[in-house]
């Protein structure tokens, strides 16, 4: 008897053994089961529509990517090491089949007949070519925006196009490499143009000591385009950083870092937040890009809003099982996912689609490290990032003159980019700017590139002065900024309104609400009382540093106090 019960139990232990390991194989089979199950593309989503292309799994066709396929070309850290990710794979006018395709898309949405209106309107607004009435174009016209650089040499560009930059779609697998899958522009050599390379790679040319982009680039305007229309080929987790951050890769090759939507335009920051804890937003990126282009820095790489169908656009194309595997179907039926990050990834803090869009925005890479190396500086005014500490320059009235005896602050311009920062994150209300960098070929005769600006923008009502100390201590900044603030300040070139214009063009429009425009003046005016101050205080030539080189056009425009 006890031998019987010995051998079910054995047996028992046997069964329970074998259904463990036919879950495990369940499991890892589970995408391809999916696929050939026909779970469309919700993967058990009773969602409203059905997505018009069959998912793709792990053991597709499309498997694991080529190497060819894997450029390292671009990047958008702020920290050497996370370079484009290393365990993770990763405005021209609306054309007419994008008209075509734009009421289709919107009829997915039902319950959001305004916002489709909105987005037809936006879609014909983007194919307009801008009026006589545009302010937006009179203050590009102005002489203010008409300064030319210095002549160009080969130690002012980022790459030398003849010996740096070599293309060859016909390595990789795909023929397709630019949007319009024109592949046989070559120069009487037999080499593929400059004029042929897709538009990522166009603005990576372009990139010199002076600016990241010219003033009036038509890549720039394509390349928005290309953010918003080309079709997401891969998408993987980017590694580092606080919130989740989705490395999308584009049928070109072009590469884009999606931060999706957190919080809604209305919502403001919760007043107990501390800077550092809170939300990044996708808004706030693409205004950024808006503020710095009107400001003329041109110091943040082009950024859109797209919106995004989760299951067709990042849950089958992605190869990041970790990924993956954070994706579900919420209560009410919308697909949702959160990733793996420090802060705001877990169920409870869920990305979830309507029912599987969502919005974000998407920010075009840099060169890659590998091609072109960057520094990474500690911001002088970087704050302690802790509940109780203040850092040193909140005690130190005086801080600004250790910081002018400390290279490279000592010479060059270095300090005075500091202080175009500063006003750019103050019009921004953004108190996360902990480093920045600089391309290294450039040394420390460049600008500061403004990257993740993701906190600004997150409080309306609220005017954080801190932000301004390194101006207030200094008391320095370009004759150049200076006139172009004063010339904001006017009615008619008035911020708010020129920034409500540039960012009409985005798919993703409205993208601030109507206090955050009125915030932008109102801090703008505290901006030039803190240089009247300094000025009265200092004296006008000692505060505003000439960059004019003597340029007459300029200084018949200028309105401004002279120098004393």
């Amino acid at each position: 008897m006890k031998m019987i019960l010995l051998r079910k139990f054995r047996v028992l232990i046997l069964m329970v053994f074998l259904v463990a390991c036919s879950m495990h194989i369940m499991i890892d089979l589970l995408p391809k089961l999916e696929k050939h199950g026909g779970g469309g593309g919700g993967g058990g989503c009773s969602c409203s529509h059905a997505p018009s292309e069959e998912p793709r799994s792990w053991g597709g066709k499309q498997g694991w990517p080529n190497k060819h396929t894997l450029r390292i070309l671009q990047d958008f850290s702020n920290e050497p090491s996370s370079n484009v990710s290393s365990h993770s794979l990763e405005r021209i006018p609306q054309g007419a089949g994008d008209r075509a395709q734009a009421p289709g898309r919107l009829e997915l949405h039902g319950q959001r007949a305004d916002r489709k209106r909105q987005f037809i309107q936006d879609a014909a607004a983007t194919n307009a070519v801008p009026v006589k009435g545009s302010r937006l174009s009179a203050l590009f016209e102005h002489p203010l925006y008409k300064r030319s650089l210095p002549p160009l040499t080969d130690e002012d560009t980022l790459f030398n196009v003849n010996t740096d930059i070599r293309f060859d779609p016909k390595a990789a697998d795909e023929q397709s490499w630019t949007g319009e899958g024109n592949v046989d522009e070559f120069s009487p050599t037999g080499e593929l143009t400059a004029d042929s390379y897709p538009n990522w790679l166009r603005f990576h040319i372009g990139i010199n000591r002076y600016e990241l982009y010219s003033r009036h680039n038509p890549v720039i305007d394509a390349l928005l385009k290309d953010l918003v229309t080309q079709r997401i080929t891969s998408v993987a987790m980017k590694s580092g950083g606080t919130q989740l951050k989705l490395i999308m890769t584009f049928q070109n090759y072009g590469q884009a870092l999606f931060k999706p939507m957190k919080q809604t335009r209305e919502q403001e920051t919760p007043p107990d937040f501390f800077y550092f804890s809170d939300f990044e937003r996708h808004n706030a990126e693409v205004a950024a890009f808006h503020l710095d282009k009107i400001l003329d820095f041109r110091r943040v790489p082009p950024v859109a809003g797209r919106l995004v169908n989760m299951t067709k656009e990042i849950r089958d194309v992605t190869r990041d099982k970790k990924l993956w595997r954070t994706f579900f179907i919420s209560p009410a039926n919308n697909v949702c996912f959160y990733g793996e990050c420090s802060y705001y990834c877990s169920t409870e803090h869920a990305l979830c689609g309507k029912p599987d869009q969502i919005e974000g925005s998407l920010a075009a890479f840099l060169p890659d490290l590998a091609l072109a190396k960057r520094k990474t500086w500690r911001n002088p005014w970087r704050r302690s990032y802790h509940k109780r500490k203040k850092a040193e320059w909140e005690v130190d009235p005086d801080y600004c003159e250790e910081v002018k005896q400390t290279p490279p602050y000592d010479s060059g311009t270095r300090l005075l980019d500091i202080m175009d920062m500063t006003i750019f994150d103050f019009l921004m209300g953004n108190m996360d700017r902990h480093h920045y960098e600089t391309f290294e070929k450039f040394g420390n005769e460049t600008f500061i590139i403004h990257l993740d600006n993701g906190r600004g923008f997150g409080k309306h009502s609220h005017d954080e002065m801190s932000i301004l100390v390194p101006l207030s201590q200094c008391c320095r900044l370009r004759k150049s900024t200076h006139l172009r603030l004063q010339l904001l300040a006017k009615e008619e070139y008035k911020l708010s309104t020129l920034m409500a214009e540039s960012m009409m063009r985005d798919r993703l429009t409205p993208i601030l609400i109507q206090p955050h425009l009125d915030a932008m003046d109102r801090r703008l005016r505290q901006v030039l009382n803190v240089l009247s101050e300094c000025i009265e205080k200092e004296g006008y030539s000692y505060v505003v540093e000439d960059d004019f080189q003597g340029n007459q056009e300029i200084d018949h425009a200028h309105t401004g106090p002279r120098q004393r």
